[in-house]
Formats: C-alpha cells, sequence, structure tokens
C-alpha cells in the first residue's frame, strides 16, 4: 500500500515480526554466540535498553521470564507526562527531563502510541490556589519548551466556574470555584512494550520471552552470562555475554541476590490500583487530576471507558501478581464521588488492575515520598542494575544503562540514537491518518474500525488489512469485546510475540479489564484463533481457556477481600500458565 512503512528491511538482520519463528532463531543464536550485552528483563525498560543497545551497532539479547511487559508496564496509569505533583517537590529536573520525553513520544518516537489528552485540576479557592497552581503549570509549560522543539499540546488554561460546568456536567455544584485545564498524555504501556521489543528485534536484537533466568555465570568475580530455563519447552542452557543488564524493576533485589552480591540500592515496590467504568456513567469532555491526602487521583478518558487510579502503598507479597483489594477500590470511589453528582458504586466498576511501582528506597516511610529517580549501579564486574525511574523517561534510564555497559566494552562504540529512531508502524502514520476514510472503503469497514488499528499498529495496520482480505471473518468483533477483531489476535499471535491466551486477551489487548466479562466470552474464540498460529490441539486450547478462567476468577475474588494479605493469597489460588510440557 501507499503508506505501508518503508524501513530497509535488507539493512538489519531480522524479521519485523516478532512471532513463533522469530523466537526458535533468537533462542538458536542466543545458545551458541557470546552477545556484547544482555538484558534481564522484558519490561518498559529492558526493551528500551534492548533497543538502545542494539542500535549502537552492538550484539544484544533480551530475556523476560513470562510475557513482555506482564509486570509493572502493562499496569500503570498509561500516562506519559512530566509529573504535576513532582514539581511541588521541587523535582524540576525530573519535570523537565519528563516533559522532553514525552515530546518526543508524541511527535517523533510513536505518533500512532501516545496521544495527547486533556486534564482538569479543580480549584477550590478563589485566589490563593488559583495563583499557586497556576505558576506550576505555567512553570510545566515552561520546561515543555527545553527540550528543543515544540511540546505537541496546548498550554495550559483558566477556567470560571460557568466555564468548567459547561465542559464536565456532572460535577457536583459544590466541588470547585473555577479550574485549570492542561494537557499531558497517555499510552497503552503494554502495546507500546510489545512495539519496542519488535522494534529492537527489527534491527537485530534476540528476543525470547517465557525464558527465566534462574542464575548468573561467574569467572572470578565477573558475570560472564546467566543459566537460563526456556519455560515453553522446559530446556536449560546457558548465555554467554560481555556486560549484562539487570533490568527487572520490582524483582532488582531478587536478581542481585542470584550474583551471591548485595546489591549497591533497594528497590521497593508500591501497589498502585485502578479502576475502569463505562464512559456513560459521567459526562466530560475531558479527565480530572484531584489531590489526595497521600498523592493525586487521575480520571482519565480511556475510549469508552474512564481510568480512574491510583493507590500508592506498601507491598511485600507475590510480585507477579498483586491484587487489589475491596477497601483499594472504595479508597478510589470514594475519591472520585467526592466530586461528582451522581456518585459511582461498585457496579459500575467493569474492570480493576493493580501494579507495582519500582521506587528507589529511601528513609520515607510513605512510598509516595519515595524517589522516582533511576540509579545505575556496577558494583559487579560485567554486571549493570538499572532501577527506580517512570514508565515516561524509559529510554533515558536505558541510555544510562548501555552507557555504563559500553564502558567496559573494548572499542569506540557509538553513543544512543535511539532519540531519533522511531518504532515500527510510527513512519507514515499521519499520512496513512489523512487516508483513513479511504482504506475504510477500500477495505468493506467502518472508518472508526481503521481508526481504531490505526492507533493501534501505524502503519502496520497494512498487515492486519491483509489477514482480513485473507479471511472475511478475521473483520468481526470478538465476543463481549466489540473494540477487537479477529485480525488482532491472529496478529498478537503470528507478529507480536504473544505465546498464550492470557497474553492476548490482558496485553496485546485490554480485553482482561475493558470488557464487563473480562474477556470470558471472547476467550474461547481468541483460543481457537491463536491455536492456528501457534499450532495447538484441542487439549492445549482447553488449557489455555481454562487458565484463563481460573485467572479471572481471581481476580475478582481477590478485589473482594478487604485486606492485601487475603487478596493476596485468593489470588494466587489461580497458576501461572506455562507450556503443556511443564
Amino acid at each position: 500500500m501507499a503508506w505501508q512503512s518503508s524501513v530497509p528491511r535488507s539493512s538489519v538482520t531480522r524479521s519485523a515480526k516478532l512471532g513463533p519463528e522469530e523466537r526458535e532463531a533468537a533462542l538458536a543464536k542466543l545458545k551458541v554466540k557470546e552477545l556484547d550485552i544482555l538484558v534481564v528483563g522484558g519490561g518498559i525498560v529492558g526493551a528500551g535498553c534492548a533497543m538502545d543497545a542494539v542500535t549502537r551497532g552492538l550484539s544484544v539479547g533480551i530475556l523476560e521470564a513470562r510475557d513482555w511487559a506482564s509486570g509493572t508496564s502493562s499496569r500503570s496509569s498509561k500516562l506519559v507526562h512530566g509529573g504535576i505533583r513532582y514539581l511541588e517537590q521541587l523535582d524540576f529536573r525530573l519535570v523537565r527531563e519528563a516533559l522532553t520525553e514525552r515530546g518526543l513520544l508524541l511527535q517523533r518516537l510513536a505518533p500512532h502510541l501516545v496521544k495527547p489528552v486533556r486534564f482538569l485540576y479543580p480549584l477550590k479557592k478563589r485566589v490563593t490556589e488559583r495563583f499557586y497552581i497556576g505558576a506550576g503549570m505555567l512553570l510545566y509549560d515552561v520546561f515543555s519548551y527545553m527540550g528543543g522543539r515544540p511540546p505537541g499540546v496546548p498550554h495550559h488554561r483558566h477556567l470560571s466556574k460557568g466555564q468548567v460546568q459547561k465542559l464536565m456536567p456532572s460535577l457536583a455544584n459544590d466541588a470547585l470555584v473555577g479550574g485549570i485545564t492542561y494537557y499531558d498524555a497517555q499510552v497503552d504501556d503494554a502495546r507500546y512494550v510489545a512495539s519496542l521489543v519488535r522494534t529492537a528485534s527489527f534491527y537485530g536484537a534476540h528476543a525470547a520471552s517465557r525464558v527465566r533466568v534462574e542464575g548468573f555465570i561467574k569467572v572470578g568475580e565477573r558475570v560472564v552470562g546467566v543459566h537460563a530455563h526456556d519455560l515453553q519447552t522446559g530446556e536449560r542452557f546457558d548465555v554467554r555475554a560481555k556486560q549484562v543488564v539487570n533490568a527487572t524493576g520490582v524483582w532488582t533485589d531478587d536478581t542481585q541476590r542470584m550474583v551471591g552480591e548485595r546489591g549497591t540500592f533497594k528497590v521497593r515496590a508500591s501497589k498502585g490500583v485502578h479502576l475502569l467504568v463505562p464512559r456513560d456513567r459521567f459526562q466530560s469532555a475531558m479527565g480530572l487530576l484531584l489531590r489526595t491526602e497521600k498523592s493525586v487521583l487521575f480520571v482519565i478518558p480511556w475510549g469508552r471507558h474512564w481510568l480512574i487510579g491510583t493507590t500508592d502503598t506498601d507491598w511485600h507479597l507475590d510480585k507477579a501478581h498483586p491484587a487489589a483489594t475491596a477497601a483499594d477500590i472504595d479508597y478510589i470511589l470514594e475519591h472520585v464521588n467526592s466530586v461528582l453528582s451522581v456518585p459511582l458504586t461498585r457496579e459500575d466498576v467493569e474492570g480493576v488492575y493493580a501494579g507495582l511501582r519500582p521506587l528507589l528506597a529511601g528513609e520515607s516511610d510513605q512510598t509516595s515520598k519515595l524517589s522516582r529517580e533511576h540509579l545505575v549501579g556496577h558494583s559487579v564486574p560485567g554486571l549493570v542494575v538499572i532501577a527506580g525511574g517512570k514508565w515516561t523517561t524509559y529510554r533515558i534510564m536505558a541510555k544510562d544503562a548501555i552507557n555504563a555497559a559500553v564502558d567496559a566494552l573494548d572499542g569506540k562504540i557509538p553513543s544512543s540514537a535511539t532519540h531519533d529512531i522511531p518504532l515500527l508502524g510510527a513512519e507514515g502514520y499521519q499520512a496513512a491518518w489523512n487516508k483513513r476514510r479511504k482504506i475504510a472503503r477500500a477495505f468493506g469497514l467502518h472508518t472508526v474500525r481503521v481508526e481504531h488499528l490505526l492507533n493501534r499498529y501505524g502503519t502496520l495496520t497494512d498487515e492486519l488489512l491483509d489477514l482480513i482480505k485473507a479471511d472475511a471473518s478475521l473483520a468481526e468483533p470478538l465476543p463481549g469485546a466489540d473494540d477487537y477483531i479477529g485480525a488482532e489476535v491472529v496478529y498478537a499471535a503470528s507478529h507480536e510475540g504473544a505465546l498464550h491466551l492470557e497474553d492476548v486477551l490482558a496485553r496485546r489487548t485490554r480485553i482482561s479489564i475493558e470488557a464487563w466479562d473480562r474477556g470470558v466470552s471472547a476467550a474461547p474464540v481468541a483460543a481457537q484463533l491463536m491455536a492456528g498460529v501457534l499450532g495447538w490441539d484441542e487439549a492445549q486450547i482447553e488449557r489455555e481457556i481454562t487458565f484463563y478462567l481460573t485467572r479471572v476468577a481471581a481476580e475478582r475474588a481477590s478485589q473482594e477481600q478487604p485486606d492485601d494479605e487475603s487478596a493476596d493469597r485468593v489470588r494466587l489460588e489461580a497458576p501461572d500458565i506455562t507450556s503443556a510440557t511443564q
């Protein structure tokens, strides 16, 4: 097609796909060659490290124990933002850095995935608060210009009470005396990570998910590789590398213990819970930013939903499956209801998820006061550790980590180039968007459907349209999840590294949190579609469905529990899925 991405494939060593064949090819290479850089951890920072290293011309591998972004990186507030609250903490450098990255993501690296979003900050005091918050918003706007390019979003604006009520009719009359609107950006965090890994693979990185690192190989005091376990086949093998990067987020301390050395810094997990409610539960033309006694609460437009969160509490239990409690849900509802004329109830909640922030531990007892800065450590020869930080600044974190790694490599290695290398699907996105109606007519689809695809796949949408052209049934929406079509499930398995049903319903799509039934209706259809790509027999199809339904039931039950301990116990009654041979 005229708008297809024209990235030159002859200049790289890998396919633009990240499917089962590519995984096998990556594993074959990892078993026999010594890499320059091996990244452990497939979240946003690990994926960023792989992208940074491979685009410097280094040989790179990346391993993830579960699915790409299955930990923290798929459970964020889905915002790309400077962090308004960090202004109050006088952390101007972090805000300026994050706003520069926001502009880069919006305009260059991933305009198909990162979108502007407008927020209202409601004012409750007529003069002092308007002056104080307005000064902060002005500073926010000024910082957004310091990255050498326009910010890509409009400036903040002051609104009267009447103007706010026109834009947000569902706000309680006594909830505010006026407001200030400003812009940030939002992203489907899990989709971004999968796209980033796929782009790194395109440039030559050997990427494999569902491979758990179970120990480090040392020669003397130096780390020279890892012991790996392929959870799909059960095979154990070693991967050798000149430098290993530990990018495991909230698991950093656990990973460091495998080395037998004490870590140079500690990472503390803070639980953040989010709710999804239908968009029609209250009327508003924009999102909301509310202050709470502990932190801030966002109400974010998210397709046909509102995404509301977050909490900020210590978590010391299972890191893979942090559980939301009834108390967490009630806390969020209580705070958002304080400004709504018609309160939300538990019956309005269609989706819930909990994630863990990896905070650098300090002296504070409150996780909201811990640092969102990142640190890079190189205390053990051959091993770089990157920890802390925030989703928005992943690219800077990755650059700093790889800088530390290449300092120990021989030869002159180019500096980071990721500020100018867009994700697959980004090049030509605007031209494709401008032709969306013509594309819809050519394929017999509704324009809204094509817009949905373009905002998830960019110019790679042509590959999904080719699937539909070959099999018209793939244009049908999934049961209970009308926003998604069959082609997206097939594509997730063939091109985006999805190996299990959960990968598709929870991360390649967001059906697990967006659908009223959490994907129960869609699961059998999606499993059948994946089976055709991954070669599942009927027994494996049933097994995938059963595991997913068990997960949904456990999550629902955990959200009825009064405290973290009981919610964690109930959630862990649903086991993780691995291959049929495990």
